[in-house]
């Protein structure tokens, strides 16, 4: 569980976790890092573009890492059943995912949704790498945000990630400026955020927080949500899968 949201929303550093999928200190939840909440926070339109080019940055060595290992260890494993071993762990971890900043209202509510997204992205990316497809590919946040239908089509996902990687360099070279009033912008990112994860009726849910008031996802929305988007993604690395040279 992660520390408690100070009162202006800034989200916790995440607790660093090992490189390496599977072990018992991963299975909770992992937080996004805090350079990637203060740039959504700064850009909440192109909240799930900064993630998924983040999600491939951060997390595609460790999926490659679990796959490789995960080979060794399990030398009879077919492609199919370490992505069924992907899925099942990370759509557990969704379960956790609600409240885990410990924070109330809109900030808790943004971050927990925040959380879930990022846990959605490593079981994609793990998902990938099952079936020998390069995590680490740029197309793989391509992949993320066409699997958790923030675009249709590969290209308008393409589109909308370079205009966020630029935006990125635009900030680093001369910082972000805040998007408005901190409310607003939170709820803002909090709505892009639920839509990326798959949480249904995003507006209504983040329309009801109020000052004081906690929001939790229900586990029965991150575990729903969480096996479709496992669905997808093993239906369409499935149809990529890179042959396994031990066959």
């Amino acid at each position: 569980m992660t520390d408690p949201v100070p009162a202006d929303g800034q989200p916790p550093a995440p607790t660093p976790q090992p490189a390496a999928a599977g072990t018992a200190a991963q299975e909770a939840p992992e937080a996004p890092p805090v350079t990637l909440w203060d740039r959504m926070r700064a850009d909440p339109q192109y909240a799930p573009e900064h993630l998924a080019l983040e999600a491939v940055r951060r997390l595609g060595p460790e999926a490659a890492q679990w796959a490789r290992r995960a080979r060794a260890e399990q030398p009879d494993a077919s492609a199919e059943d370490l992505a069924e071993q992907a899925a099942r762990r990370f759509v557990n971890r969704a379960r956790l995912s609600g409240a885990v900043s410990g924070a109330a209202g809109l900030p808790g509510a943004v971050i927990d949704v925040g959380v879930l997204a990022w846990t959605q992205a490593r079981m994609v990316l793990h998902i990938a790498a099952a079936y020998g497809v390069d995590p680490l590919h740029s197309d793989r946040a391509t992949d993320l945000l066409v699997l958790q239908r923030v675009h249709k089509v590969a290209e308008s996902a393409r589109l909308a990630l370079g205009v966020a990687a630029g935006r990125e360099r635009a900030g680093a070279l001369f910082g972000m400026g805040g998007q408005g009033h901190l409310g607003r912008a939170m709820l803002r990112l909090g709505v892009r955020l639920a839509q990326m994860a798959g949480v249904r009726a995003a507006k209504r849910v983040f329309a009801k927080v109020v000052p004081g008031a906690a929001i939790i996802l229900g586990t029965w929305a991150n575990s729903s949500a969480t096996t479709d988007l496992a669905e997808r993604s093993r239906a369409l690395y499935r149809g990529r899968a890179v042959p396994d040279p031990r066959r």
